[in-house]
């Protein structure tokens, strides 16, 4: 029987590694695995290989993306590792100009002492991703909604451009979770996500998530992710599968009260622009509602000064003034200080990335209080 995302969200898990009849997985807290035999195995050998909690999370991530392999990870930056390890010297990849500012660091800082080569350009504009391509491009690397100012890309185009020239295309799903847009579905051949960010969703734990539906591509990332030694904890998987059971309640109410918050945003006089997908004025709008289904709970906008931005993040009361995102708290950040310091100043104003632009993980609690809470600390 074919299931809606929301149950498998609760009922993804159909893995027979355990016989008590337990409704909730239970920890397998161990570091090795008896041999039933010489030359034998359960399927199980050594923790940093594969965890019978890893199994049950990436079961039910493949199924909520549409695809036959997932493998867990520590971290979502320990998948994006993994995915640039498919390349080799001398191949260039073509990536989002506006990324997280971790990923940014591998692309551009760590991959060219392997000669491995990146250019950014804006996704959202096929022309310039087509102007970039090269002999040797070898993949394109997404995020949309981008990190911080919500840039949407067409994935089922770029995808396109990608499949031309014989090139991967990969996305990072984190703002939106599989619960609102699935990628592969859209043409692309990985998805990556930082589970600790909604797939968990309380602010917890920590896990990253690589898809595919290439069993070679899946299997060179185990084996990467072994020998890196960034396979998940069993606790970790196990937070990741009981935060998922929520996934579909939370998206719902994130991206719920995200819409309100961004239209109240729009009238604050000390708020001069606002950037949200669901916002009809956005420019991806239409295409937002064609290949996603829903907009999520990320909402950014940029205050009158500085100052106001400054003064708002010291004055909040129900927000929390911190990094990350995607939990059941409500977080505001201002990018330039905390996820996007090393992207040098002349990038950052590029795209507007300043001292006077905050960023907005929306959480469950009620949308009034949260607007009333930015209401007095942006007066």
């Amino acid at each position: 029987m074919a299931l809606k995302r929301s149950t498998v969200c609760v009922h993804g898990v159909d893995a027979a590694f355990d016989n008590t009849g337990a409704i909730s997985v239970p920890i397998f807290q161990s570091a090795t695995f008896e041999h039933p035999g010489a030359g034998k195995s359960t399927g199980f050998d050594y923790a940093r290989s594969k965890n019978p909690n890893q199994l049950a999370l990436e079961q039910i991530m493949a199924k909520l993306e549409g695809a036959s392999e997932a493998v867990a990870m520590s971290t979502g930056m320990s998948a994006i590792h993994v995915f640039v390890s498919l390349f080799k010297p001398g191949d260039h990849l073509i990536t989002s100009e506006d990324l997280y500012g971790v990923t940014r660091r591998i692309f551009f800082e760590i991959c060219p002492k392997y000669n491995i080569e990146f250019t950014a350009v804006d996704t959202a504009d096929l022309d310039a991703v087509k102007a970039a391509v090269r002999p040797n491009t070898k993949g394109i690397f997404i995020e949309t909604p981008t990190n911080p100012t919500m840039r949407v890309t067409d994935i089922s185009a770029v995808a396109a451009i990608a499949k031309s020239i014989g090139a991967l295309t990969a996305v990072d799903n984190t703002f939106l979770s599989p619960y609102y847009q699935n990628p592969i579905e859209l043409g692309a051949d990985i998805v990556i996500h930082s589970g600790t960010k909604y797939l968990a969703g309380h602010n917890d734990s920590m896990s990253g998530v690589f898809i595919t539906n290439d069993k070679d591509i899946a299997d060179k990332a185990r084996w990467y992710a072994k020998t890196y030694g960034v396979t998940i904890t069993a606790f970790e998987a196990w937070l990741s599968v009981r935060g998922l059971k929520t996934l579909a309640l939370r998206m719902d109410r994130c991206s719920q009260s995200a819409l309100e918050i961004a239209q109240f945003l729009k009238t604050l006089p000390n708020v001069t622009e606002v950037y949200y997908p669901g916002l009809p004025e956005h420019p991806a709008y239409e295409l937002s509602k064609r290949q996603a289904r829903g907009f999520g709970g990320m909402v950014a906008f940029k205050c009158k000064d500085g100052a106001v931005a400054k003064k708002a993040l010291e004055s909040v009361q129900i927000w929390t003034y911190a990094e990350s995102l995607g939990g059941v708290e409500s977080l505001i950040t201002c990018p330039i200080y905390i996820t996007h310091l090393d992207i040098p100043v002349e990038e950052r104003e590029k795209r507007g990335i300043s001292d006077n632009f905050l960023r907005l993980s929306v959480g469950i609690e009620d949308a009034e209080d949260l607007k009333a809470d930015l209401a007095q600390a942006l007066a």
